[in-house]
């Protein structure tokens, strides 16, 4: 069943983003997606994440499809002008790739390639206003289509720091579902129970909410999250508990999983964010009892 089916009904979907790789090697990016093939419902692949000259998300949606798994490829404004992401949304369809993430391109200024000029012609509004349109059949210029695609469109809410930019996130996912998102991926979720409290906002959207679990890999990447980000919700009991662990990266391991477990009692999927840990999707998915 695709995951637009899957999705529309209410059924509890498990999403897993690989990068592809920076060049030709595939092999990393191949098996590390059979290792989970028939155990998640979509391969969430990033374009060019963090401003990292990559191979595109489009390349990478296509191994995934070619492995028989369901890709999710992350569509922005940053790198490319309208016409080149239209293109490229026709280019995905008919190659078998029919679900987007539609967000905001990182700052290219901690990348690999600061001195490549943002385009950011559409921003998010705009691009899924965009895809819209070619669902309906015409192009941004309003020339008629030979052939329209038919997409499952998501999008993203952004790290908020309080209650008046969570506010501010979800004025703007409002407008983003307007124009065409028919999904919401989450920020990072550390604490189960503050996932409570931006759910019981975040439904009032009346699309799928999909909340994201990013894997802690060591009790440095915990304390730098929690000084850097304070807001995430990283605890100091979380801490304690990584740094007192016998085994420090199976526990992170087991963390990721049980809030995956938890978090579907509560939304309508996951996804799991592992950062080069893509060999340890298995495992959080046992412990996740997924």
């Amino acid at each position: 069943m695709s995951l637009k089916k899957r999705l529309s009904k209410g059924e509890f979907v498990v999403l897993a983003e690989m990068n592809p790789p920076k060049g030709v090697d595939i092999t990393r990016l191949l098996s590390s997606a059979r290792l989970i093939k028939g155990r998640v419902d979509g391969v969430v692949i990033p374009d060019m994440d963090v401003g990292v000259m990559r191979m595109s998300a489009l390349g990478g949606g296509v191994l995934m499809n070619q492995l028989g798994m369901e890709a999710v490829i992350h569509v922005y404004g940053r790198d490319r002008n309208s016409m080149a992401i239209q293109g490229d949304i026709l280019a995905a369809h008919v190659l078998g790739i029919q679900n987007l993430i539609v967000t905001t391109g990182e700052d290219m200024a901690n990348g690999d390639h600061p001195s490549a000029k943002v385009v950011d012609e559409l921003d998010v509004v705009g691009l899924l206003s965009a895809v819209q349109s070619l669902e309906d059949g015409a192009d941004l210029s309003g020339i008629a289509l030979e052939g329209s695609p038919s997409l499952l469109t998501g999008c993203a809410i952004e790290a908020y720091k309080d209650d008046a930019s969570l506010e501010k996130e979800l004025e703007l996912a409002a407008k983003k579902v307007e124009a065409g998102a028919e999904f919401i991926i989450t920020p990072p979720v550390y604490d189960l129970k503050s996932f409570d409290s931006f759910y019981a906002k975040a439904s009032a959207l009346k699309v799928p909410i999909i909340p994201t679990v990013f894997l802690i890999k060591s009790v440095g990447v915990a304390r730098y999250i929690a000084r850097n980000e304070p807001w995430a919700g990283v605890s100091d009991d979380l801490i304690k508990r990584i740094r007192q662990a016998a085994d420090r990266e199976n526990e992170c391991l087991k963390i990721a999983g049980e809030l995956a477990a938890g978090l579907r009692e509560k939304a309508q999927g996951v996804k799991i964010v592992t950062i080069g840990w893509e060999t340890k999707l298995p495992v959080i998915l046992d412990y996740a009892g997924m």
